[in-house]
């Protein structure tokens, strides 16, 4: 989220302009559920995402039911370089992103997927979310089993089939330990309800996400 790095009294202007236009915008994309899924197990499983900003992306995740836990931070490079501060000169190879404990026999891993593509951001975007640019700001999926993995990348091949976007799909599958973020960045859209980042681009995603899917809302 560069622009929380602007002066605030700049962005709340950028805000307050730009706030009803987007709230109006933003929608949940029809995609098809995916055909194939991670079978549930006992116990939590963990699924880590990346999709711009991990403000918006732990919004929505977080406020989904079967999901127990969202931690933000960044996947896909090196532990030394797991810093906001480092992160945002896009030289370290992260992505911001986020890791979700997760109850298989309430939500799926495929569900979780079609949130991600559907919602929680946009994945024809190359290397930028928003008001977001960088490949810190990439879409990525890191699976954590060979079998997530599988699921997965038949997803992206189902949605592309089925030419769910006017444009490609640019998600990539990657690998990368998950690093979490720094401590205030952890619920800070619960916390900051009014920042206004939150207000122009988070809270209508999650009001999105909650009108196309609310049997999977809480």
């Amino acid at each position: 989220m560069k622009a929380a790095g602007i002066a605030i009294g700049t962005l709340a202007v950028l805000a307050a302009t730009m706030a009803v236009d987007h709230a109006q915008a933003e929608r949940a994309v029809p995609v098809p559920a995916a055909r194939s899924d991670v079978p549930a197990t006992p116990g939590l499983q963990t699924a880590v995402l990346a999709g711009g900003c991990f403000w918006g992306m732990e919004a929505v995740f977080g406020h989904m039911k079967g999901v127990k836990a969202v931690t933000a931070g960044y996947a896909g490079g090196a532990a030394g370089t797991a810093t906001y501060d480092k992160v945002s000169t896009e030289t370290t190879g992260h992505a911001e992103a986020i890791r979700i404990s997760y109850d298989p026999r309430q939500v799926s891993y495929a569900t979780l997927l079609r949130i991600y593509f559907s919602v929680a951001h946009d994945p024809t975007q190359l290397n930028r979310q928003g008001p977001d640019s960088g490949p810190s700001y990439r879409s990525a999926i890191f699976p954590q089993t060979p079998g997530q993995a599988t699921v997965a990348r038949a997803y992206i091949a189902q949605l592309g089939q089925a030419h769910a976007f006017p444009k490609p799909i640019v998600t990539k599958l990657e690998q990368g330990k998950f690093y979490p973020a720094e401590a205030y960045h952890q619920d800070f859209f619960d916390r900051n309800p009014g920042h206004p980042y939150i207000v122009a681009w988070d809270k209508p995603k999650l009001a999105a996400f909650r009108a196309a899917y609310p049997a999977l809302a809480r």
